[in-house]
């Protein structure tokens, strides 16, 4: 059985659902989006182009790479070069936080990136798929519309976010008190969703197992350290490394594996790295994201144990002991 061949049964209501789930995650997006995080940007505009340049020239061109090296098929091939084009997912802020990250650039990246990669995605895609050896026959082979696909990256996405933007903006108050179920309504329908798809094509994802697996960890695994490497390169701080890290290393594989039905007629290798992918991410980011935030909080106790108030010796009472001043 040849994995560029096959096909992953959906019926058209789930494809709806699946729709709507991406659709409500960008609400809640734009919900916790306020002009301030733009304006924020163009006040320090250094790590959102460090950012945007790692994840809009570097992830897609490194992915390429990372495919004629793995020499994997056609459709796993595309399936990476799918996700690689797409925009951050919500999780990278949740995570950003989770490590003792800047937050707020992170929600100014996600938000900024967002807005351009309902514009960039289908021309990323265009450019990278068409230009590979294998995988181009499948960009060939579908016709691939890119007014068509921006179209449905509009409803699906764009008008979403546009339409929570506006509501943040007249209902702060509204937006504060929704935006909270809206995430994690839509992260759970998500996980449901993928977990629902791959338990019902599972033959054939178990018959494919094993290389996605190898493609998707390799490549997830190259995301989380070129963001975190870019950053590094450009001389940003350790917060700011961290929300860069997950801003490049975290990809809205949902609305990837979206892509795959709606363009790609459910093509079986984009399908299930797209699928995997979606689950993999949160798995690798949480661990990394605990990892990192155990190592902060030793760097800090170390830093307070050899700080020179800790040194002191403490003086009857329990305070530390200073030098005793003149005599009256």
């Amino acid at each position: 059985m040849n994995i560029d061949e096959v096909v992953l049964n959906f019926t058209p209501g789930s494809l709806i659902a699946l729709n709507v789930v991406l659709g409500l995650i960008m609400f809640g997006i734009a919900l916790d989006t306020a002009p301030s995080d733009f304006r924020a940007v163009a006040r320090a505009p250094k790590a959102m182009l460090i950012a945007l340049a790692a994840q809009i020239l570097l992830l897609p061109a490194v992915t390429f790479g990372l495919t004629l090296l793995l020499n994997v098929q056609a459709s796993i091939a595309l399936g990476m070069i799918l996700v690689a084009c797409c925009p951050p997912g919500n999780i990278s802020q949740v995570l950003t936080y989770r490590s003792g990250g800047n937050v707020a650039l992170s929600v100014s990246m996600t938000a900024v990136a967002n807005v351009i990669y309902i514009f960039l995605l289908p021309l990323s895609l265009a450019f990278w798929g068409g230009l590979h050896p294998t995988a181009g026959d499948l960009v060939r082979a579908v016709s691939l519309d890119g007014w068509q696909m921006l179209l449905e990256i509009f409803l699906i996405i764009g008008l979403p976010f546009f339409a929570g933007l506006l509501i943040r903006a007249r209902w702060p108050r509204f937006a504060s008190r929704v935006q909270p179920y809206a995430r994690w309504v839509s992260l759970i329908g998500l996980v449901g969703f993928i977990a629902a798809a791959l338990i019902g094509n599972w033959a054939i994802f178990m018959a494919f197992i094993g290389v996605v697996l190898l493609a998707v960890f390799l490549h997830d695994a190259v995301a989380l350290g070129l963001g975190y490497a870019s950053a590094r390169v450009g001389g940003l701080g350790v917060r700011d490394r961290k929300a860069i890290t997950f801003e490049v290393g975290i990809r809205n594989a949902g609305l990837g594996l979206g892509l795959v039905f709606a363009f790609f007629g459910g093509l079986g290798g984009m399908a299930i790295v797209a699928g995997w992918w979606g689950i993999w991410d949160i798995i690798a980011g949480l661990t990394l994201a605990t990892l990192w935030a155990r190592h902060s909080k030793r760097a800090d106790a170390a830093t307070t144990a050899n700080s020179p108030a800790a040194a002191a010796p403490a003086a009857p009472g329990g305070a530390a002991a200073s030098k005793p001043g003149p005599v009256a």
